[in-house]
C-alpha cells in the first residue's frame, strides 16, 4: 500500500473529486498542505490578498460552471474566520464549496496556542459540515465524506480544519483505487407530478416561480422546455434570472420589493397559481406582507431540501426534489397531456403578460450631468451582449442592475443573494473569470461595495485575469440613506471629502481610478452619459490587450432614490423617478415600449 502524508493523501483526493483550481493564502498552520499542492501537481493556485476575498473567489468559481466546486485555503485561526463570511454567503444561497484551513498542534490546541481557534464550531452554523480532523488516518474519509455533502440534496459548503502534525502524518493510502462516494438527491415520483399538474390545469392564470435551484440542477432547457409545452409564463427569482432569456415571450418578468419589473410583479398579482420550482420565497421575493404575495392563488412547492416546504408559509402541495429530476417529469407528463388534448389554451393568458412587459416600463434615457444611474444602465445594455457574465452583490448598484438589465443564460447573472456582503464583488469576479477564461465578465458596484476588498484587484493584475468592472460612484451608502429615509435620518451614509490629491473630484472623495492603476489595474473615469458607451468598448479592448481588471467608474449625481417598495409589499412599489412614456426613454427595454 502506497504511503504519503495526510496533507498529500488530502491533495489526491481533491484531484480525483474533479478539482483544477484553489484560491487561498499560505500559513504556518496549512503549509505542508500547500508542499503537497506543490508536489501533488495538477491543481492552480490563485493567491488572495485577503482570505476572505479566497472564499469569495471560491464561490464565483463554483457559481460559474455546473459541477464545479471552488477550494479556498488558509491557515489557523484568523484565515478561518475570515472565511466565515464567504461560507455563510455560499450556505444561504446553496454553494458548494470546500474551505480548508490549517491548524495548531493537536496537543495543544486546547492551551491557547498561537492562532488556535475552534474554528469547527465558528464555521458549523454557516456549513452542512465542519470537522477539526484529529486523527490522521481519518482524512481521506473526512474528504471523502466532504464532496459527498456538498454535493447531496440541497448543496452547500463544507469545512475541515487540518492540525499542521495531522497534516505531516503519514498514512496508507492508494489514490489509484479512489472512487467518490454517491451523491444522494431526492427525486420527485409520478403520482407527485401528476397531482402538482393537476392543480395546474385547474386554474386559469398560472405561473412557474424558477428559483436557483433550477440553475443549480442545470435544469433550464428542462423549465423552458416545459414552459413552452404548457404555455406557461416563467417568473425568474433574483437567484434563478437567466433560467430563461429576457426575450423569450414566456418570461413574465421578476418580481419583488426591491429586484423586481414593474410588469414582473403586474403578472404576478393576476395570477391564481403558482409552481415554485427550486425557489425558497426570500424575503425580498414575497416581500413581508405574504397575504399580498398568497391572496387569491394556489401553490405548489418543488425543492430539493424537505424541510424548506412550508418554512415561509404553507403551499398547497409540496414536492421534496431535486429540480432536474422533477422538471423531467413535469416535461414527459406534460408531453403526454398535449398529445391527448387535455392542456387548456392559455394564449390570452400569456398575452396579456407580454402587453404589461410592453407598457409597464422604467425611464433609462436621462441626459442629466452628473449622471443618473438609469443612462449607465442602458449603456451597458448596448455594450455588453446576451453572453455576458453579469456579477454583483448588494447596493442600489445591483438593485438598478437587476431592474434594468438583460440576462439570457443561466449563470450569466451571478449574484450573492441571500448574505449580501460588501466587497464580495471584485474577488467574486476575479473567480467568475477564472473559471471561465473566454467569457466577458462584467462586475458591477457602488463604491462602499468596490471599497471593501479593493485589493483583490491586484491579484487580477498579478495573475492575468481580465475582466471589465463597472463602478457607480456617488460617495454614498445609497442603499442605506434610501433605507433611512423611512426614520427621517440621513446619518452615517455620506462617504463625501475633498481629496487633497485629487481636488478634480470635488467631494466624490476616493479617486478609484488612481488606486486601481497603484494595483496594477487599468481604469477610466467618466462624468457625462455620452462617454459611457465609449468608454465601455475602450474598456473590453483594454482587458483583452493588459490581461488585468478595468474599471470604469461613472460619476453619478449624489441622490438616487431606486424604485422600491417602501412597505415590503409587492402591490405597493415606489417609483421615485418618472416612468418610460415614449419608447425614447427607455431605448434599450426587452420589448419597445408601447404607448
Amino acid at each position: 500500500m502506497p504511503r504519503m502524508t495526510a496533507a498529500r493523501a488530502a491533495v489526491e483526493i481533491l484531484k480525483r473529486e474533479g478539482v483544477t483550481h484553489a484560491f487561498g493564502v499560505p500559513g504556518a498552520a496549512i503549509n505542508p498542505f500547500y508542499k503537497a499542492l506543490q508536489a501533488g501537481g495538477g491543481i492552480d493556485h490563485t493567491l488572495a490578498r485577503h482570505v476572505e476575498g479566497a472564499s469569495h473567489m471560491a464561490e464565483g468559481y463554483t457559481r460559474t460552471n455546473p459541477g464545479n466546486i471552488g477550494v479556498c485555503i488558509g491557515t489557523s485561526g484568523p484565515a478561518g474566520t475570515d472565511m466565515i463570511t464567504g461560507l455563510y454567503s455560499a450556505i444561504g444561497d446553496s454553494i458548494p464549496i470546500l474551505c480548508i484551513t490549517g491548524q495548531a498542534p493537536t496537543s495543544v490546541i486546547h492551551k491557547e496556542d498561537f492562532q488556535a481557534v475552534d474554528i469547527a464550531s465558528i464555521a458549523g452554523p454557516v456549513t452542512k459540515a465542519a470537522t477539526t480532523v484529529l486523527e490522521a488516518a481519518q482524512v481521506p474519509g473526512v474528504f471523502q465524506q466532504a464532496f459527498h455533502l456538498m454535493r447531496s440534496g440541497r448543496p452547500g459548503p463544507v469545512l475541515i480544519d487540518l492540525p499542521i502534525d495531522v497534516q505531516l502524518t503519514e498514512i496508507e493510502f492508494d489514490p489509484e483505487t479512489y472512487e467518490p462516494l454517491p451523491v444522494y438527491k431526492p427525486a420527485a415520483t409520478r403520482a407527485q407530478i401528476e397531482k402538482a399538474i393537476s392543480l395546474l390545469l385547474e386554474s386559469e392564470r398560472p405561473v412557474v416561480v424558477a428559483g436557483g435551484g433550477v440553475i443549480s440542477a442545470d435544469a433550464s432547457d428542462l423549465l423552458v422546455e416545459f414552459a413552452e409545452i404548457t404555455n406557461t409564463p416563467v417568473i425568474p427569482t433574483l437567484m434563478g434570472w437567466g433560467a430563461l432569456p429576457d426575450d423569450h415571450d414566456l418570461n413574465a418578468g421578476m418580481v419583488g420589493v426591491q429586484t423586481s419589473h414593474r410588469y414582473g410583479n403586474a403578472n404576478f398579482l393576476e395570477s391564481d397559481f403558482v409552481l415554485g420550482i427550486g425557489n425558497r420565497w426570500a424575503n425580498r421575493h414575497t416581500g413581508y406582507k405574504l397575504d399580498v404575495y398568497t391572496q387569491g392563488r394556489k401553490f405548489v412547492h418543488v425543492d430539493i431540501e424537505p424541510t424548506q416546504i412550508g418554512k415561509i408559509f404553507a403551499p398547497d402541495y409540496g414536492i421534496a426534489s431535486d429540480a432536474k429530476a422533477a422538471l423531467e417529469l413535469f416535461v414527459t407528463v406534460a408531453k403526454e397531456l398535449k398529445a391527448v388534448g387535455r392542456l387548456p389554451d392559455r394564449s390570452e393568458w400569456v398575452a396579456s403578460t407580454q402587453e404589461r412587459k410592453a407598457t409597464l416600463q422604467r425611464r433609462t434615457h436621462f441626459d442629466n450631468v452628473p449622471m443618473k444611474p438609469q443612462r449607465v444602465y442602458e449603456e451597458m445594455n448596448k455594450a455588453f451582449g446576451p453572453e455576458t457574465r453579469y456579477v454583483t452583490t448588494i447596493g442600489l448598484s445591483q438593485i438598478a442592475g437587476a431592474q434594468m438589465l438583460h440576462v439570457y443564460k443561466p449563470r450569466h447573472w451571478i449574484n450573492c443573494g441571500q448574505a449580501g456582503p460588501l466587497g464580495w464583488t471584485i474577488p467574486a469576479a476575479l473567480g467568475v473569470a477564472k473559471a471561465d477564461p473566454e467569457a466577458q465578465v462584467v462586475a458591477l458596484s457602488g463604491d462602499y461595495d468596490f471599497q471593501f476588498m479593493i485589493e483583490e484587484l491586484a491579484v487580477g493584475a498579478q495573475h492575468r485575469i481580465p475582466y471589465v468592472h463597472v463602478l457607480v460612484n456617488n460617495a454614498y451608502l445609497g442603499l442605506i440613506r434610501q433605507a433611512q429615509i423611512g426614520l427621517d435620518i440621513n446619518f452615517q451614509v455620506n462617504l463625501e471629502f475633498e481629496n487633497q490629491n485629487s481636488p478634480e473630484l470635488g467631494v466624490y472623495g476616493v479617486d478609484h481610478v488612481k488606486v486601481a492603476e497603484g494595483l496594477g489595474c487599468k481604469a477610466i473615469r467618466v462624468t457625462e452619459p455620452d462617454q459611457l458607451l465609449p468608454a465601455f468598448e475602450e474598456a473590453k479592448k483594454l482587458a483583452a490587450e493588459y490581461r488585468v481588471p478595468v474599471v470604469v467608474e461613472a460619476i453619478l449625481e449624489r441622490v438616487t432614490n431606486i424604485s422600491m417598495s417602501k412597505t415590503m409589499d409587492i402591490s405597493d412599489i415606489s417609483e421615485f423617478e418618472e416612468l418610460a412614456t415614449e419608447p425614447g426613454h427607455a431605448p434599450t427595454a426587452i420589448k419597445a415600449l408601447r404607448v
